[in-house]
């Protein structure tokens, strides 16, 4: 028997290093915002400010990169995604006021957004039901890697070449990334030369799934109102806008909370602030990994996604209490730790729905919509931070824990039953 070649392991691979490089570059303005904000003399609702408008134009830029994806492909979709994205965060380092940062953050918060559609849609097209979710788990790992690695890395990096210098470093990474990704993925997994019959077939053995997304397949993306017509789409749109916001919460506000209530600097910063990203790659991970493990023992799609899905929110939502009973640096950032463990393995397979449940031009787009509902939840968490948080972070931790059992109506409810719905493409 034929040993199967590997290929779309290291497309995965690849998303993953994107990741981790996407956010290496949106952290490094939170982790060198209190010498920033110094040096150009912004507040707290300043940051609050710059956060808002990077959200959205990246909720804008999920639909935006959603819809192109499902046009131009996966292949050159990320390299237009990475090359601007990359371009935007070296053009920080020109930034003097909180006008020019704000121009700088929209730009990057478009062209990032483009990193979560193309990696569900790739997800779909390169890997079978029981495998889908663990590959998910890697990329959002790649995600954590890049929130563990970004805090001591951009400290280090500004106490030797400053804010601006760090700036141009790290819009460097993307472009050194395009090269290799152009040339492993040469295809789809139908027609790319390294591919060979064993790996084509488990890849491509339910053709409902995966011949219509083909990166020459000549029909266009459904419309919204086509794919909203499901209650699936509504429960998948739902989940992200509850769960979503604790996620971004510690990403955009993780240094600022340990520099106000332990009173740390950037060195500081450094050391602490990437823990609780090491619970997130676990998470991820795991998450991955136990759908997949339940898949494969007989269970069917729909109870092993909801199942860990369930899980993860009981690990998050006590975490999140516990988060605010915490009086020492040491012990908020191991039970920060844990409720990004429990979100990880939550989120990464309620990332794999659009590709478990719709078909090949509707996945990337549905990705996109989710992401969309994802950031309206997180601006509104965004807003009441600073009021919220003038005594102590408690509240704010509080709120966030009340959004998990909203986020299991939806996937329980709202969704109903895990499984493919058919919807209509445009002929083009």
């Amino acid at each position: 028997m034929q040993k199967r070649s590997a290929v779309r392991w290291a497309i995965i691979a690849m998303i993953a290093v994107a990741t981790v490089i996407n956010y290496i570059d949106r952290n490094a303005l939170a982790v060198m915002w209190p010498e920033i904000a110094g040096e150009i003399g912004a507040t707290k609702e300043d940051y609050a400010l710059l956060v808002t408008i990077f959200m959205l134009f990246y909720a804008a830029g999920q639909f935006v990169f959603g819809r192109l994806f499902d046009r131009i492909g996966t292949r050159l979709g990320f390299a237009w995604s990475i090359g601007l994205w990359s371009i935007s965060i070296a053009l920080h380092a020109t930034a003097s006021s909180i006008a020019s940062f704000g121009i700088f953050r929209a730009m990057l918060g478009v062209s990032e957004a483009g990193a979560w559609p193309g990696a569900v849609k790739a997800n779909a097209e390169w890997f079978p039901p029981k495998e889908r979710a663990f590959a998910q788990g890697i990329f959002n790992a790649g995600a954590s890697i890049g929130a563990i690695v970004s805090a001591p890395l951009i400290a280090l990096l500004f106490l030797s070449l400053g804010w601006k210098g760090t700036f141009l470093l790290v819009g460097a990474l993307g472009f050194i990334w395009v090269l290799p990704w152009l040339v492993i993925y040469r295809a789809g997994p139908d027609k790319h030369p390294w591919v060979n019959a064993a790996e084509r077939a488990l890849i491509l053995d339910a053709p409902a799934e995966t011949t219509v997304a083909t990166e020459a397949e000549p029909t266009k993306a459904p419309s919204l109102k086509q794919m909203m017509s499901h209650r699936q789409s509504w429960g998948i749109v739902l989940a992200r806008f509850f769960l979503d916001p604790i996620w971004w919460l510690f990403v955009s506000w993780l240094p600022i909370y340990l520099a106000e209530t332990f009173s740390f600097d950037i060195k500081q910063i450094g050391i602490f602030a990437w823990v609780p990203f090491v619970g997130a790659m676990l998470g991820s991970l795991f998450g991955g990994w136990l759908s997949g493990r339940l898949i494969a023992s007989g269970r069917s799609v729909d109870r092993a996604r909801k199942w860990v899905i369930t899980l993860g929110c009981l690990i998050m939502a006590p975490a999140l209490l516990g988060a605010v009973l915490a009086n020492d640096p040491t012990v908020a950032v191991l039970t920060i730790a844990a409720v990004l463990f429990g979100f990880q393995v939550a989120i990464g397979n309620i990332q794999t729905l659009p590709g478990d449940v719709f078909h090949g031009k509707s996945v990337g787009s549905l990705a996109g919509v989710g992401g969309m509902a994802a950031v309206a939840g997180t601006l509104i968490t965004t807003w009441l931070v600073p009021v919220m948080t003038k005594a102590s972070y408690a509240p704010i931790f509080i709120l966030v824990a009340a959004l998990v059992p909203l986020c299991l109506v939806a996937i329980w409810v709202v969704t109903g039953r895990i499984e493919k719905v058919d919807v209509p493409s445009a002929r083009g």
